[in-house]
């Protein structure tokens, strides 16, 4: 039994890890200028491939409006993106593994992480009609019954299950650059929220746990493993400032349904929908 200590650690250390990211995704400005991409090598050719990506998450960051990605005029600014470059760097995503032979080093893959320069990216935004999303920016309280093949629960910050869900969730939220958060299993457990609870649950209460999570707006969803759509079937409940949105999804992965959940929920929390 032994050998099991290393695994409950490395377990323990993701856990903190997600709630921290998911905690902290709320970015401070400098982060909100910044983004990363997968590059292979460091050839110019494919720096200035990460160059574009990465210009592109960041113009839809400052903005809070996905609908950018594919835009026309994004893709032409794309081709600059160097010009909205202030620094860069790379980090080995095979760190520790030898490199045999020359191939291998312009194969290698990279993590690029690019800063940009604020007033370029503002002054881009404006031409593309949009402005800057100012921050304090509002923190997404979420409530989220998943079943899977084996079980049904709530999502919670720190519960045994959905390490994967909580993971995928911070990287979509830390992407948009917001803070997502969620309750703890001591809160479900006194409000006595399990499965299937939370569309019962009523909405003052709801709003309490969202408060108490420490969120400004609150999301609900249902997130379901679905044979028959060969994926996830989610679907989405925002309420914010008296406003509200329903959304779904299906035949996805959990990581697409988180995606397709912040990327809407941003639309409304920056005010563009």
């Amino acid at each position: 039994m032994r050998p099991l200590a290393p695994l409950r650690h490395a377990l323990t250390l993701a856990f903190l890890l997600a709630a921290a990211i998911l905690g902290g995704a709320a970015a401070a400005s400098d982060d909100l200028y910044q983004a990363q991409a997968i590059v292979t090598g460091e050839g110019e050719a494919e720096r200035a491939r990460g160059f574009a990506l990465c210009l592109e998450s960041v113009l839809v960051k400052v903005s809070g409006d996905p609908r950018l990605i594919g835009d026309p005029a994004v893709e032409a600014m794309k081709a600059g993106a160097a010009g909205f470059v202030v620094r860069f760097d790379y980090q080995d995503r095979m760190q520790g593994i030898p490199v045999h032979d020359e191939q291998g080093t312009r194969d290698r893959p990279f993590d690029l992480t690019v800063a940009f320069d604020h007033q370029k990216i503002d002054a881009a935004l404006r031409s593309l009609g949009r402005a800057p999303w100012p921050e304090k920016r509002p923190r997404l309280a979420l409530l989220l019954d998943v079943r899977d093949a084996t079980a049904a629960y709530v999502l919670a910050e720190d519960g045994e299950r959905g390490l994967g869900e909580r993971q995928a969730l911070a990287a979509a939220a830390a992407k948009r650059g917001i803070a997502v958060r969620l309750p703890s299993a001591a809160m479900l457990a006194a409000g006595h929220v399990t499965y299937g609870g939370i569309a019962a649950t009523p909405a003052p209460r709801l709003r309490d746990l969202a408060r108490e999570s420490g969120g400004d707006a609150l999301l609900t969803g249902t997130l379901v493993w679905t044979e028959a759509a060969l994926g996830w079937t989610a679907q989405w409940h925002l309420a914010w400032q008296g406003r509200e949105q329903r959304w779904q999804i299906s035949g996805v992965s959990f990581d697409d349904a988180f995606r397709d959940a912040i990327d809407r929920a941003v639309l409304v929390l920056s005010g563009q929908r």
